[in-house]
């Protein structure tokens, strides 16, 4: 690799031929003289704080060229003229281009064969806002951010230990993007930890452009079948601080404020802040709703649908379930079609400016309310049980599982529809079958606690134990 020499001239037209200083209004190359000598500064313009560069060119304008003769190497002087905390020395060219490209400024000063690494860098960042997917009645209501560094001070805030790590490393042949893996060193699984450092050295992309997706399907065997989520992810710096006081490894992603949390299990999905912002009673009850709204949620349309298709099933208690009148669409293309339409309206929300959601809302009522039933095209008893599907589908946090979830659901329902009670109950058995050989990021089983069965764990995961009661 080519590094910088003592040829001054050489090591400026070399950076400024790699950098395209000509090219880009946005990279900074700021001839000066310091002590007598050339010196050239390399900068991307808005990342560095003017005030700490002026105060620092202040600073380097004055030494005299007697001092800077009596310095041997570039870390000496460094360490006796650069004032600023977060400085180092590099001599690789190409580690020079990227950390200037990444923010950092680099000195080059005549005579010396190392540049002087600034981290002065500061990004344009938004502000802590609580994240609109995952919020909490009680606790903070603060959340991360895209820039890295402000999600690691987030993290370091709750968890006051020198154990707590981050190792830092990059990912992606063009983009470089930081990626952060942040661990108590005491308690975390050192096997795993260092089967996913050598996975993460491994990934051969150009860039991560879709962040945290991008990143996950280049450590995840390809299961392009299976829709359950492999990871968990979290905006919140309190459930990633929980997370990783119980052991687990997250994962930080420049540019993204999505932390993923490695280990996972399909149980754990149906955790949430909330339950740990109120006692501990009302923390299990409202895991217990979730859960048994969760499972509604998947058997209350293809059960209906498996009834209303053998009326001799419907025991007397259940009659009033039976669909008095007829509509000339078939039942079964009126649940696919709402389902599609439940997801176009979503898609639909995403893309409608804030001034113009109440009417969207009105619209969207009156075609799937009174008009869609007036015109009989569906019939009310389909529109009640989808809109309560539809509403389940936001009582656990997990968009991911969400949808994995309705597509396990539209093909119980397909094959209900083709093979009657037999395909019922094939739906389901593909449908746990899914589920047991999903395959997770750190290779754990996806039904643990329960296969392998830990009563302790799986206790732990149905109810919302006592803080006092638990070393974490």
């Amino acid at each position: 690799m080519e590094k910088i020499s003592k040829n001054y001239a050489q090591n400026i037209s070399k950076l400024d031929e790699v950098l395209r200083i000509s090219e880009n209004f946005d990279l900074i190359g700021r001839e000066m003289f310091i002590a007598g000598r050339n010196a050239k500064m390399y900068f991307v313009d808005a990342f560095c704080k003017d005030e700490i560069l002026e105060k620092m060119l202040e600073y380097l304008t004055r030494i005299e060229p007697e001092q800077i003769d009596s310095v041997k190497n570039t870390r000496e002087f460094c360490s006796r003229f650069i004032t600023y905390t977060e400085t180092d020395v590099e001599s690789e060219i190409s580690t020079i281009v990227s950390s200037v490209l990444s923010g950092t400024l680099a000195l080059i000063i005549e005579g010396f064969n190392h540049a002087i690494m600034i981290d002065a860098r500061t990004y344009p960042v938004r502000s802590l806002d609580e994240p609109d997917n995952d919020k909490v009645l009680r606790g903070s209501h603060d959340g991360f951010t895209e820039t890295i560094v402000f999600n690691t001070a987030l993290i370091r805030r709750r968890i006051r230990v020198p154990e707590l790590t981050f190792h830092a490393m990059k990912v992606g042949k063009k983009s470089k993007t930081d990626i952060a893996l942040c661990y108590l060193e005491d308690v975390v699984d050192k096997k795993l930890l260092n089967s996913l450092k050598k996975r993460i050295e491994n990934i051969k992309v150009n860039s991560l452009s879709m962040s945290q997706q991008s990143f996950v399907e280049s450590l995840l065997t390809k299961q392009f079948y299976n829709p359950f989520p492999k990871v968990r992810y979290t905006e919140r710096p309190d459930a990633a601080a929980a997370s990783i006081n119980e052991g687990n490894i997250i994962i930080l992603i420049d540019n993204s404020p999505t932390a993923i949390i490695v280990k996972t299990s399909f149980f754990e999905f149906f955790q949430d802040s909330n339950d740990y912002y109120f006692s501990p009673m009302i923390g299990s009850y409202l895991r217990f709703v979730r859960m048994f709204v969760f499972t509604l949620s998947i058997l209350i349309t293809p059960v209906w649908y498996l009834l209303v298709k053998n009326p001799a099933f419907i025991p007397e208690w259940l009659s009033f379930i039976r669909i008095e009148n007829e509509t000339q669409v078939p039942i079964l293309a009126q649940i696919i079609v709402i389902e599609l339409i439940v997801d176009m309206l979503k898609l639909a929300s995403v893309n409608t400016p804030q001034s113009l959601s109440g009417s969207f809302s009105v619209i969207g009522a009156l075609i799937l309310g009174e008009f869609a039933v007036g015109a009989k095209w569906f019939l009310p008893e389909v529109i009640l049980y989808m809109a309560f599907v539809a509403i389940a589908n936001f009582t656990q946090p997990s968009f991911e599982l969400g949808y994995a979830m309705k597509f396990s659901r539209i093909i119980i329902i397909v094959l209900t529809a083709i093979f009657n009670l037999w395909g019922f109950i094939g739906g389901f058995v593909i449908t746990l079958l899914l589920i047991a050989t999903t395959k997770t990021l750190e290779g754990r089983k996806y039904l643990y606690p329960l296969i392998p069965f830990d009563a302790k764990a799986f206790s732990n995961l149905l109810i919302r134990k006592s803080i006092n009661k638990s070393k974490n």
